[in-house]
């Protein structure tokens, strides 16, 4: 898949003295500027405020948790921003891909229809992107049909196909077997390398960290 980081150059995220709370009591504090084709990995026990960090930064923040502190992506303050208006792309551990709809059908109910002059361009794009991740030909298939790393592999196409600014990557492979979890987060970290995208990773499994290949913040016990 042709990929133009030219024009991408100054992608960035920023956190800013970013203190996530709850109740008051401080949970996560991050400043750190991540740099697109670069990943930052947060590790940490569960329940230490990992998920929650993501949280913040994509806007989805809830009580009982609150934050201070500046996030910027490319340079302008999303901090009071809605979520939708942030352009983040986001991986969870579950696909959570639409089962009513097929391999080719939850791609593109992410693409930007600006983007494409037509559907027929849209499609093109799609299958370009299928055959670079040795799906080609399953555009019409049904989610159900897809082993967990084919659907994986949907899920990040979709997630990329959004043309995020940022990507972020809660756990995304750790319902993966151990042979495909190594394929599948290399792809991916090659993908947003490609795309000169900056990326946070939350996991647990240091060989993720050690992947990814940036900076890595180590939360403590809470």
């Amino acid at each position: 898949m042709a990929v133009d980081t030219g024009a991408k150059e100054q992608r960035i995220l920023s956190l800013q003295h970013l203190q996530v709370e709850k109740e008051g009591k401080p949970l996560v504090k991050v400043s750190t500027q991540v740099q697109g084709q670069s990943v930052l990995t947060i590790m940490g026990p569960s329940g230490c405020g990992k998920t929650t960090l993501l949280n913040a930064i994509s806007g989805q923040l809830a009580a009982p948790f609150t934050f201070t502190g500046d996030i910027s992506i490319n340079g302008r303050s999303v901090t009071a921003l809605e979520p939708y208006k942030r352009n983040i792309g986001i991986m969870f551990q579950d696909a959570l891909l639409f089962e009513h709809m097929s391999v080719k059908e939850n791609i593109a109910f992410a693409m930007p229809p600006k983007l494409y002059s037509t559907k027929q361009a849209q499609s093109q794009a799609i299958d370009t992107m299928l055959q670079e991740v040795s799906l080609e030909g399953f555009g019409d298939r049904g989610i159900e049909a897809l082993s967990g790393g084919q659907q994986a592999r949907v899920s990040l196409l979709r997630t990329l196909a959004a043309e995020p600014d940022v990507v972020l990557l809660d756990e995304p492979f750790s319902k993966l077997d151990a042979s495909l979890r190594s394929q599948i987060r290399t792809w991916t970290f090659e993908q947003i390398k490609q795309r000169n995208i900056p990326a946070v990773l939350v996991t647990h499994d240091i060989e993720d960290a050690n992947a990814a290949g940036g900076e890595i913040i180590e939360l403590m016990p809470c």
